[in-house]
């Protein structure tokens, strides 16, 4: 079975780089959405809200395995080819590098043309801070963040857990990812009721994350300074981030690039002080945005390679045993 989750996942990851995620097709991230909003309303208040969220996150995730589930095995009884063929379109749905690309260079093209109030816009729908007033060098960093974290959210992580259970493993992570970017904050109206979905995110987030950074790494010699001081560099640094998996894509790319990622930002008006990531050997511009994204396509390719590899072996070490 594990093979025919490696055919899916390398079929997804060719449809979503011809296709990515057109906007005006249906997507099940936008009915598991649905969902959160639906009972994030009727749950989210009164007391017992952690165990409200806990409950929501539980209902969600087997609901979604289940229905997901229940159409793979629909596919595989028609015929392998159709069950491939379902799961492939199903975890493409799950991933988003062609989206991720094109929208870091929504701000880059902009950016290159100094059209800062431009730049500043695009940039402020794929991040959370404030964009008011960023520069060249602060579009940049916070373009290149979203880039460098989003490589194992977005494209990495599900083709992990595809690997690992196919199709329904992928979209309950992709339903644990939407949960917590819906309710997985620390103010006071989620704290408690998004606190199950923060931390099961961190789990599943815990082990791809890091084979992301390290496989970056592997895949892209840093500018200066050699592998050793990039390896001491994603080390040193990839922990210093609030969220404990976030920080191995960043501190891997700072160290690749040779800048420093991290430092200050605005939270509608609130500062929120970063620990900074990298040696700024170079002064962060634009032109490191595609630099990123090189970065990106390389680490999807050499991860599902690595995927193939574990996968393989994983079989041959179930045949001997």
């Amino acid at each position: 079975m594990i093979f025919y989750h490696l055919i899916s996942i390398s079929i997804a990851y060719i449809i979503d780089i011809l296709i990515g995620d057109p906007p005006h097709w249906p997507h099940p991230v936008r009915w598991i959405g649905t969902m959160i909003a639906f009972f994030e309303k009727r749950w989210n208040h009164g007391g017992l809200k952690k165990w409200k969220g806990v409950a929501m996150l539980l209902f969600i995730l087997l609901f979604v395995f289940s229905v997901v589930l229940l159409v793979i095995l629909i596919g595989y009884m028609i015929h392998p080819f159709v069950g491939i063929l379902v799961e492939s379109i199903v975890i493409s749905t799950t991933i988003a590098q062609k989206s991720l690309r094109e929208a870091s260079l929504e701000v880059y093209h902009p950016l290159r043309s100094r059209d800062l109030v431009e730049a500043r816009k695009k940039l402020s729908y794929i991040v959370g801070r404030d964009t008011d007033s960023l520069d060249e060098s602060e579009i940049a960093r916070g373009t290149i963040e979203t880039v460098a974290e989003n490589t194992s959210d977005g494209v990495t992580a599900p083709l992990f857990w595809a690997l690992i259970g196919g199709a329904p493993l992928a979209m309950v992570y992709r339903a644990t990812n939407t949960c917590d970017s819906m309710v997985g904050h620390l103010n006071d109206r989620y704290k408690e009721f998004g606190w199950a979905s923060a931390k099961w995110d961190d789990v599943m987030n815990w082990i791809p994350s890091r084979l992301t950074g390290i496989i970056m790494l592997i895949g892209k010699r840093p500018v200066s300074r050699g592998y050793r001081n990039g390896w001491s560099i994603l080390f040193r640094d990839a922990k210093k981030h609030p969220s404990p998996n976030s920080g191995w894509g960043e501190a891997a790319v700072a160290a690749i690039l040779g800048i420093q990622l991290g430092g200050r930002n605005y939270y509608k008006g609130i500062v929120s002080n970063r620990a900074k990531m990298g040696d700024p050997l170079y002064p962060i511009q634009a032109e490191h945005i595609v630099k990123a994204n090189s970065i990106l396509g390389k680490t999807v390719f050499l991860f599902l390679l690595f995927l193939w590899m574990g996968g393989i072996l994983f079989d041959l070490a179930f045949a001997w045993l």
